[in-house]
């Protein structure tokens, strides 16, 4: 389905959100997306008629709870070109990597004691690994972004090192945009052995991705973001990593046998999916893949460029305005920005009392935002559902706040 402003328009209709807040303007994609009605339904419909827990039942509802949910694995699997068993349902990105940062020691020699990160990261691709350095006496070190707002690939070689025991970066960044040389970096982390994570929780809804052409070993998104439910999310691991770790939760679900003295784990990747799992968020996110692939993850990707395009050249017109932005080659259709004299929080809240709906603040990157010298950013993010018109309606908006605080 090639999308084209119209179509982005007739697309409107699929989502409720729409039609109940008829003068909504929504900008805040990079945050959470809306949910097509075909998602919300398969959600209730869960509910409604097939309502039971997964795995020990073994009645009708729970033989078809199973089925529905070791499909939407599949369904999920399938789309990044994963096997079905290196899926693993979290409750979301961060849940993923923080899983990954509890786990991950069995898979580091001795002799590696280092992090590398960037300095784009969310606070869930940074914290988490901070806290695994202090745990174990590793060190971090971080990536370098240039003044165009894309990686330092060169600073990147330079830190990457034999004592590199982890590489964890962004696909795309949350707050510029950006998207990463992520091929590049996996197969020059490769070169020095080390573990390649790849947060793509800003990709996934938007470019196509294919785990065995990156060759990563992890890589973690969240549904929320891709039209799906919130509070379900994924981690995908090369099978022959993940059966090397051992889980970091305990309980239900999760084990082959229990004596009153040990505990043997279940196979992968049911060792990490302890207790009772979020059923209808699966099935949830199974229809939300469905309905990018109707639509196409490259038409998706083309019509965000066209966005950007359009939005970039409209926004550069602004008086006072500054953009924290690579550019239509380089980025998604995220566009972080300032309005001289105008804090990001008062710029939202005079945009909502448009009706137009955007991010303010630091975004969950603070030492980002440490490194462009600014306390936080305006950020405007485009999704399939989103046109020119929105495009103006922002644009209008900052003009009259360009005036009102001249």
């Amino acid at each position: 389905m090639k999308l084209d402003n119209n179509a982005a328009k007739a697309l409107k209709k699929d989502f409720p959100i729409f039609k109940n807040n008829p003068s909504l303007i929504y900008l805040d994609n990079a945050a959470t997306s809306q949910r097509p009605e075909t998602v919300i339904k398969s959600i209730n419909d869960f509910y409604e008629k097939e309502n039971a827990n997964i795995s020990r039942g073994l009645y009708t509802l729970a033989e078809k709870a199973t089925k529905k949910y070791e499909d939407a694995r599949k369904t999920v699997a399938e789309f990044i070109n994963a096997e079905k068993n290196e899926v693993i349902f979290t409750k979301n990105t961060t849940e993923s990597i923080n899983l990954l940062s509890y786990t991950i020691n069995s898979l580091v020699p001795k002799e590696k004691n280092e992090i590398l990160l960037t300095e784009m990261e969310h606070h869930s691709n940074l914290v988490p690994w901070q806290q695994l350095a202090k745990r174990q006496g590793l060190q971090l070190k971080f990536v370098k972004i240039k003044p165009d707002f894309t990686l330092d690939m060169s600073d990147l070689k330079e830190k990457l090192s034999d004592k590199t025991a982890i590489v964890a970066v962004t696909y795309v960044s949350n707050v510029l945009g950006t998207i990463n040389p992520i091929k590049e970096i996996v197969k020059l982390a490769k070169q020095k052995g080390a573990i390649t994570i790849i947060d793509a929780s800003q990709a996934i809804q938007s470019l196509p991705i294919n785990v065995k052409e990156i060759e990563c070993d992890f890589l973690a998104f969240s549904s929320h973001k891709m039209l799906g439910p919130m509070g379900i999310g994924v981690l995908y691991g090369r099978k022959k990593l993940l059966e090397k770790l051992s889980p970091f939760n305990f309980g239900g679900g999760m084990i082959k046998k229990v004596t009153l003295d040990d505990t043997e784990w279940a196979d992968v990747p049911y060792r990490f999916e302890v207790g009772t799992q979020n059923i209808a968020g699966t099935i949830g996110l199974a229809e939300a893949v469905r309905y990018i692939q109707k639509i196409g993850i490259e038409n998706i990707h083309d019509w965000e460029k066209e966005l950007l395009k359009y939005a970039l050249n409209k926004l550069k017109k602004v008086e006072g305005i500054e953009i924290y932005n690579p550019g239509v080659n380089s980025g998604v259709s995220i566009i972080s920005f300032n309005i001289k004299n105008v804090h990001p929080h008062d710029v939202a809240e005079l945009l909502n009392n448009e009706g137009i709906a955007i991010r303010a603040g630091h975004h969950c990157a603070m030492p980002l935002m440490k490194k462009l010298g600014i306390s936080g950013t305006c950020r405007a993010s485009f999704y399939i559902y989103n046109t020119f018109e929105d495009v103006d309606a922002l644009v209008s908006a900052l003009k009259k706040i360009g005036e009102r605080f001249k």
